[in-house]
């Protein structure tokens, strides 16, 4: 059954069953959202008694739900110097080093630095040899993405593709996964060097959106963005959101990086939670 699974997704169209979900997602019919909804939090369990609004009908549309806010001080900040918070609710898919420029995508299935980031050779030249974390957000999971420390956005482009189902399975059957779907990479300067954040779309994804551009990312081809100046961002500010989950995956340069014991593969996280410290941090 797992395997017609992966099958089926080679033969699906990705973008239009995307575009479907992304008019369902935004439908204001009370009569059609408010039990969508409902059904999805009973399906999922998620927790609503994190959410600034917890009934049903209180939002605008599912999108509205699956982007909720969460109250105040409900995801704490790790404020120690010199330390690297988790920026999702999630679990760890893989964490660890990049091989030269070969990072895991599970085990026996790897892909490349370079397809990863669009062929930009430049930018993967920091990361040969460094390390990286993959973050997958469940459908119960909060789905705003949050800056894991403080730093300067100096660049963003989104990359187009498939829209793969992210989930274990299919993460394990399908080649260079994370480099064929649709994807936004976001270059930041920080405390402890270049960092890549990049929001990996999947499918029935309608949409990335992020905090320094009106509109949703749907594009069918490559484009950059320009970019504010200066574009700053302390740790755990708002970078962005899916709309309907996915995967995010961070990159550093070479030797800077330690990530803390018990941070490996399946661990559940939080957003704000410490997940490493880099240099002259507060162990």
């Amino acid at each position: 059954m797992k395997q017609l699974f992966v099958l089926l997704q080679y033969a699906v169209p990705h973008h239009l069953l995307s575009r479907i979900m992304g008019a369902l997602a935004e439908c204001r019919w009370p009569w059609l959202k408010n039990p969508l909804i409902r059904l999805f939090i009973d399906v999922y369990k998620v927790d609503m008694s994190e959410a600034v609004k917890s009934d049903a009908a209180a939002f605008s549309c599912f999108n509205d739900f699956f982007t909720r806010e969460l109250r105040p001080n409900v995801r704490p900040i790790c404020t120690a110097t010199n330390i690297l918070v988790s920026p999702v609710d999630g679990s760890v898919s893989e964490v660890g080093r990049i091989n030269s420029d070969i990072i895991i995508q599970a085990k026996g299935n790897n892909y490349t630095l370079a397809n990863l980031l669009g062929g930009a050779e430049k930018l993967s030249d920091y990361f040969l040899d460094g390390s990286f974390i993959t973050l997958y957000l469940s459908p119960k999971d909060y789905h705003r993405v949050h800056s894991p420390l403080g730093g300067n956005l100096i660049a963003s482009f989104y990359l187009p593709g498939s829209l793969f189902s992210v989930n274990e399975t299919t993460v394990n059957s399908v080649p260079n996964l994370f480099s064929r779907n649709e994807r936004l990479v976001m270059l930041f300067d920080t405390a402890c060097g270049k960092m890549v954040l990049i929001m990996v779309g999947a499918m029935l994804v309608a949409g990335i959106k992020t905090v320094w551009r009106d509109g949703v990312y749907r594009p069918n081809v490559r484009f950059s963005d320009h970019l504010p100046i200066p574009q700053s961002f302390e740790t755990g500010d708002e970078l962005g959101q899916f709309q309907l989950g996915s995967t995010v995956i961070l990159l550093f340069e070479p030797d800077t990086v330690n990530w803390d014991e018990g941070v490996a593969n399946q661990r559940v996280v939080k957003q704000g939670e410490r997940l490493a410290s880099f240099s002259g941090s507060d162990a």
